[in-house]
Parts: C-alpha cells; sequence; structure tokens
C-alpha cells in the first residue's frame, strides 16, 4: 500500500487595501522611518478598515481564491483550521464563520491559538488528517486583524503589526511531495514575556482592565528577540539535520515575518544565501499566522515542482519549529 503524505495543491492570500506606512506612524508616535526599517525591516502595513470587520472577512477572499486556483467548490472541503490569535469572538470558532461564509456547508473546522506558530502547527495538524486517509481535502488558513489588539501609542509594538490571511488546500498525495516532517516546540514560561494581559478566565474584560489598556498586545522585546532567533534557527537546522539535509538542498526558507534580523539568523544558521529566502515583512509588517501562507502566496509561480522548502516560525507563549515541505506543483 502506498504511503500517503498531505501536499499543498492550492494557495490563496489576501491583504486590505489601506496601507499604514512609516511616515503615517511618524504622525502618531514618536518614531521614524529610519529607525523602524533598521530595526525590523517594515516598511508598510496593511490594515482592515471598515465597521463590523473581522479575522474572517481576511479569511474569506483568501479561501476563495484558492477554491477557484484549484477549479473546487467550498462545498468539496472536509475540514477548515483556522490558526489567529484574533478570532471574531471568543466562540463560535472563525473557522466555523468562515466555512459559513463561503458555504463550505459539509466542512468541519476548529481555530489553533499558537500565535505565530499558528499555522504551522495547523499544517501538521491538517497533515495528519490527510494522512490518516480519512479526509481528502483540508483547508488551513492563518489569518490576523492584529490592527484590533495593538496600541498605537506603544511605539514598541505599533511598528511591527499588520492585518492578513493566507491559507493552502491539502490533499493526498502518493509521490512522497507535501509535508515531510515537522519539529514543533512550545514553553509557556515564555508567556511573561509576550501576551494579552486581560480577556481570559484568569482576568476577565471590566471597565479596569479596559482602562489600563490591557486588551492590547504586552510584549517584552528582547527576551523576546533573543529566544526567537535561537527558537527559529534551531528548529530550522535540526529539522535538516534530522532529514539528513544542508542548506544546498533546500530550495526556499519560508520564515516568519517577525523582524528581518531574524529571519536572517535562520538563514544563517542553515547556510543559505539571502537569494533562497522569501521575505516580505517590508510591505506587510508581522500578520501573525498569516506571514508563512503569505510568502507561498507571493512566491507561488517560483516554486517548482520538486523544490524542498523550509517553513519556520517563532511565536507568543512561547511556541516555535519548523516544518520541510516538498513542494507538488508546478504554476502555469
Amino acid at each position: 500500500m502506498q504511503k500517503i503524505t498531505a501536499a499543498i495543491t492550492s494557495v490563496g492570500g489576501y491583504v486590505p487595501e489601506f496601507r499604514l506606512t512609516n511616515a503615517i506612524l511618524e504622525t502618531m508616535v514618536d518614531t521614524n522611518d529610519e529607525w523602524i526599517k533598521s530595526r525590523t525591516g517594515v516598511e508598510e502595513r496593511r490594515i482592515l478598515k471598515g465597521e463590523g470587520l473581522a479575522t474572517s472577512d481576511l479569511a474569506v477572499p483568501a479561501v476563495l481564491e484558492l477554491c477557484k486556483k484549484r477549479g473546487i467548490s467550498p462545498e468539496e472541503i472536509d475540514c477548515l483550521i483556522c490558526a489567529t490569535v484574533t478570532p471574531d469572538m471568543v466562540f463560535p470558532a472563525t473557522a466555523n464563520i468562515i466555512c459559513d461564509k463561503i458555504g463550505a456547508v459539509n466542512a468541519w473546522g476548529y481555530d489553533v491559538s499558537a500565535a505565530c506558530s499558528g499555522f504551522l502547527f495547523s499544517l501538521t495538524t491538517g497533515a495528519s488528517l490527510i494522512e490518516s486517509g480519512r479526509y481528502k481535502k483540508v483547508v488551513v488558513v492563518g489569518a490576523d486583524k492584529m490592527s484590533a489588539i495593538v496600541d498605537y501609542t506603544d511605539r514598541s509594538t505599533c511598528i511591527l503589526f499588520g492585518d492578513g490571511a493566507g491559507a493552502v488546500l491539502l490533499e493526498p498525495n502518493t509521490e512522497d511531495e507535501g509535508i515531510i516532517d515537522s519539529l514543533l516546540k512550545s514553553d509557556g514560561s515564555g508567556r511573561n514575556y509576550l501576551h494579552m494581559k486581560a480577556g481570559g478566565s484568569l482576568k476577565p474584560a471590566s471597565a479596569e482592565t479596559v482602562l489600563a489598556k490591557e486588551h492590547y498586545i504586552f510584549q517584552d522585546g528582547p527576551p523576546v528577540f533573543k529566544a526567537a532567533v535561537k527558537g527559529m534557527a534551531d528548529a530550522a537546522y535540526d529539522l535538516l539535520q534530522r532529514n539528513h539535509l544542508t542548506g544546498d538542498d533546500i530550495a526556499w526558507l519560508v520564515p516568519h515575518q517577525a523582524n528581518k534580523r531574524i529571519i536572517d539568523a535562520t538563514a544563517n544558521r542553515m547556510g543559505l544565501s539571502p537569494d533562497k529566502i522569501m521575505v516580505n515583512i517590508q510591505r506587510y509588517g508581522n500578520t501573525t499566522a498569516a506571514t508563512i501562507p503569505l510568502c507561498l502566496w507571493d512566491w507561488e509561480k517560483q516554486l517548482k515542482k520538486g523544490d524542498k522548502i523550509v517553513l519556520a516560525a517563532f511565536g507568543g507563549g512561547f511556541t516555535w519549529g519548523a516544518t520541510l515541505v516538498k513542494w507538488s506543483y508546478n504554476t502555469n
């Protein structure tokens, strides 16, 4: 019996029209374009504007594009997993809302909350569903409306984040293409350095928590940066070692777009040249769970059947890891 792997067979993405540039941020907080670019690599980020719009509204066009490119109806989707830290509401799952909005009436779904590693964690889970033989079409979405939880008076965080969504379709493959291996890690002690102070069962929302701005991102930058550099770089390197590969065997590194310096450190650890790194942080900023699939969306036409690519991420909590993928199709 042939081994079933979960191959990525289609990619979709979406970013809002409004561009929040560094020049605009200079009018909002005490910062400047040169400082932001040198420290992070971000030049602009996209922001979802409009009343009543949420994370699901970012994800819907990404999934519909994916379906159109693959030539399938949303009714053919078996399961939809949404990685997000900005769900439309605490419950129901944003995945269920997406399914309702696109007409995926035969799909079941749920959300995964693993911060910036959410897409990687969801991809591994989705691949397992395909590998089991029980499901034929699983959609994995990374989507976040980070502008909803960013304090635009906090210059240390508001320069980093943007809104966006990316999605991939997983289908069975018997040619050893698709999700080959994953190395995933988490360390809950990292919660002290990157979290949202209020809004959970530990500290429910109240007038006091709102006034204290405790429903926004809190980040202690230096320890997060240090852990991210080591976590992403080590996971990617260890994944290569485990699969008896070197940087020469890898066509692309697809890194989480949090900080250009973290991306460069990961590439250096893997022995990769700059022309093998997918980078779009300058245009979108950190879209959390959406960064990796948005890179695949941006670079899809440059990916070739058989390419070995490494996806790597680090997120709050802490969560981190790397996934080895063998690309399954050429784009015409």
